[in-house]
């Protein structure tokens, strides 16, 4: 009975962690450019359960009982970088990135394009999320201030709003002078990116993330004046959410049937002698 309480709380806790990131979801479906997490849920490893103090059977052994489930887990959180669709918004600060052919990859995975950021302590992180700014000096900056950077990962001042983009990420300013090529670099492996926050995500691997600029196996394609939304699937979010809400409360319902399982033994049967 024990092991049932330890089951049904096991996959309580797997579906609260589930609901989390779910709702984590729902609350980015419209963040530009953010990338929806999906789970995968794994069982404990089963125990073979045996008679004990009983007599051994023909093999010499205690006869066994059969297979004991111990509950579920959530093994990972991974996000899928599956391309968001194309909203056009009118401003010179909005940039997204459309992806177009790809390389195969030794995983089988589709790798994935971003723009290189410049956090608040100086490292290197990555994004998709293409809804830029410019700040006080004229440089090129996500809106929480981290500043966009260039092909040799340097900073980008554009002066004011008036900037131009090509498709291949080439920036004038309002004179027409060239000022940088925006940095776009490649993963053949997304799955080594891990979320910061505010839409930055930071390389696992070793080293930093190639560029992809000049690789003749890799196509993409800047636009000016639009955003890639999040690639959240609402309603499909919205089922799962109660999938899992359900899963949880029969979870409840069962660790409910156990407790008053162990109340009676403990308090009436006990009573009986």
């Amino acid at each position: 009975m024990l092991r049932g309480f330890y089951g049904a709380a096991a996959g309580m806790i797997a579906q609260l962690q589930r609901q989390t990131m779910l709702t984590n979801n729902l609350a980015n479906a419209n963040t530009p450019g953010f990338k929806a997490d999906q789970a995968s849920l794994r069982s404990f490893p089963n125990m073979l359960i045996k008679a004990m103090n009983t007599e051994a059977g023909p093999n010499g052994q205690a006869p066994t009982i059969g297979h004991l489930t111990t509950g579920v887990y959530l093994q990972e959180r991974m996000p899928n970088f599956r391309q968001g669709d194309l909203m056009e918004t009118g401003n010179n600060t909005d940039i997204s990135l459309l992806q177009g052919i790809m390389p195969p990859t030794e995983s089988g995975r589709p790798g994935a394009l971003f723009y290189t950021i410049q956090n608040e302590n100086g490292d290197l992180r990555y994004s998709r999320n293409g809804n830029f700014t410019i700040d006080g000096e004229g440089f090129l900056t996500t809106t929480e201030g981290h500043y966009v950077l260039g092909t040799n990962n340097q900073r980008i001042q554009v002066g004011n709003e008036e900037f131009r983009v090509n498709e291949a990420g080439f920036i004038t300013n309002d004179l027409g002078a060239a000022v940088a090529q925006l940095n776009v670099v490649y993963s053949d492996n997304p799955m080594q990116l891990v979320k910061e926050g505010n839409g930055l995500l930071r390389f696992e691997g070793e080293g930093n993330l190639p560029t992809a600029i000049g690789n003749g196996a890799i196509s993409f394609q800047l636009q000016q004046g639009f955003l890639e939304r999040s690639n959240v699937d609402a309603s499909q979010t919205m089922t799962e959410m109660m999938s899992a809400y359900r899963a949880f409360e029969a979870n409840q319902r069962i660790l409910q049937a156990y407790d008053q399982s162990m109340d009676k033994a403990v308090n009436e049967i006990g009573r009986i002698g």
